[in-house]
């Protein structure tokens, strides 16, 4: 592991690890706590949405700012301090202004990093070893969103409604990450010299100027994100088959457990095989778990169906990232990455949305059969499509 695994990447896999730490403590308290100083659902929505498309618009242009300038570690840095410092913020006061501010200067500061951290990886691993190398940290990431999880549980069961007071327990691991990554140093890049635009959209002129490799992956990535809804609308269905919070949350932590264990082993695999066939493999799993749910309300088949949902995530998030890092020239490395972050994040909002709307109008099962559906169809266009992955010479 050590020739593939460097040191740069152990300190940058140790940061993630913290932050979701951090970030996935507070995810089973921040809607309850919302509720407990008068938050509408509606609210809490337009909220999360707002600070989504925060999020997913800087991803594009901080990652082209960070190929424009050379360098990588300044907006890693800056973006994992601001999420930081936003935390603590949430529990100070309760104006819905200020409860807006934090929450979108936590996502504007994973909209800073979050191209450069991925460019960052792609630079310290070989065309060989990037699916590995992007799945080790994605293992390291994910073991936060089990850990995290599992304080907050053990908390609310001694304090039940003391909310407040995990905003302030979650910026311990957090600044904890802040430490490590100014461990972190920069290789020396060469800059391109040419500042792209101050518009966050500026960036999203590389879907027309990129590589055609990356295009046709781009379009199949985003077809099948239109479809994939939050993990929400699979946590909901285990809530609505009547299960405790306690047994919806422990399977939550299961899951992103499994996707943990996985992560690193998929992503070795991804190298030896190759990315499309493991990606491919990611969906099928997937449109099987869609189906499942639309058919299960049993609490044994649920531990299995998101067994293999966390089998779907870890041979498809980290390797996604690695075959776009292949088939982009390597000067365009963050902007290629960011502008596909940033329309992940867009269309998964678009995606959750019309979940929504058609598990109201409908039925879950409806809104678990059409995406498990259309999932078989973009797997065909993977296969048709895109019939083998044209590396670049990086």
């Amino acid at each position: 592991m050590s020739k593939v695994i460097t040191k740069s990447i152990w300190i940058l896999s140790m940061v993630s690890l913290f932050t979701d730490i951090s970030t996935e403590m507070l995810y089973p308290i921040v809607p309850l706590y919302l509720k407990s100083i008068g938050f509408t659902v509606v609210l809490i929505g337009i909220m999360e949405g707002v600070a989504e498309a925060i999020s997913g618009l800087s991803k594009g242009y901080f990652g082209e700012l960070s190929d424009s300038k050379g360098v990588r570690i300044p907006f890693i840095k800056s973006g994992y301090w601001l999420s930081a410092i936003a935390r603590p913020l949430m529990g100070v006061f309760t104006f819905p202004v200020w409860i807006f501010g934090a929450r979108s200067l936590d996502l504007l500061g994973k909209g800073i990093r979050t191209s450069a951290r991925d460019a960052f990886l792609s630079d310290e691993s070989t065309q060989k070893t990037k699916a590995t190398v992007f799945g080790f940290h994605r293992m390291m990431d994910t073991l936060g969103a089990v850990i995290g999880p599992s304080i907050a549980l053990l908390y609310l069961q001694f304090y039940p409604n003391s909310y407040k007071t995990m905003f302030f327990i979650a910026f311990a691991p957090a600044l904890i990450a802040g430490t490590t990554v100014l461990f972190l140093k920069e290789k020396k890049k060469v800059s391109s010299g040419k500042l792209p635009k101050w518009s966050f959209i500026s960036s999203f002129s590389y879907i027309k100027t990129g590589p055609k490799e990356y295009k046709k992956l781009l379009i199949g990535l985003l077809l099948f994100t239109l479809f994939n809804s939050s993990n929400a609308f699979l946590i909901l269905k285990v809530k609505e088959s009547g299960q405790s919070d306690t047994v919806t949350i422990g399977i939550y932590i299961f899951y992103n457990f499994i996707y943990s264990l996985f992560s690193y082993p998929m992503g070795k695999l991804a190298d030896k095989i190759g990315v499309k066939i493991t990606f491919i493999f990611g969906l099928i799993i997937f449109s099987i778990v869609y189906a499942g749910m639309g058919l299960n309300s049993n609490i044994v088949w649920f531990f299995v169906l998101f067994f293999l949902y966390g089998i779907y995530m870890a041979s498809t998030e980290g390797i996604s990232r690695a075959w776009i890092s292949n088939v982009c020239d390597k000067k365009d490395t963050g902007k290629a990455l960011g502008v596909y972050a940033g329309l992940h994040s867009i269309l998964v909002f678009i995606a959750s949305s019309l979940a929504g709307l058609i598990w109201f109008n409908f039925n879950p099962q409806t809104t678990f059969y059409l995406t498990s559906g259309i999932t078989i169809l973009v797997v065909l266009y993977f296969i048709v499509f895109i019939k083998k992955p044209i590396l670049k010479a990086n």
